[in-house]
């Protein structure tokens, strides 16, 4: 069993938001996001489900072709090979976000190629 909380694990980068795993099977990952204004998760589109829940803050999440606007107890889920994002908006964002199956490393390459230009959105 895995016990942690948002206290124990919240870490803040100014760069870029925060992932800290919190657990990890064949089968699922959870991770704790952690994201200052403006800061975001590249919109890109695994071969697996994502549920995130928002604890704290506001934000945008992408799904498909459609934004929801979250904020505190908002829970969103997108199935495998849907384009999805996250990003934080006017304030910190915290949420948590399980993945099934995790994602691979290929699966997060426009993600990195998002960061990495600063894009939100870089399909």
């Amino acid at each position: 069993m895995v016990a942690t909380d948002f206290d124990a694990e919240r870490t803040y980068d100014e760069d870029q938001f925060t992932a800290r795993e919190i657990f990890r099977s064949e089968r699922a990952k959870a991770v704790l996001g952690f994201f200052e204004p403006g800061q975001f998760i590249p919109v890109h589109a695994p071969d697996s489900d994502v549920v995130i829940t928002v604890r704290t803050g506001r934000g945008t999440i992408k799904d498909g072709e459609r934004e929801h606007d979250v904020s505190e107890g908002d829970v969103v889920a997108v199935p495998a090979g849907e384009a999805r994002g996250v990003r934080a908006e006017g304030e910190r964002l915290e949420a948590t976000l399980v993945t099934a199956p995790p994602p691979s490393d290929a699966d997060h390459q426009l993600v990195r190629e998002g960061l990495r230009r600063g894009e939100f959105d870089p399909r």
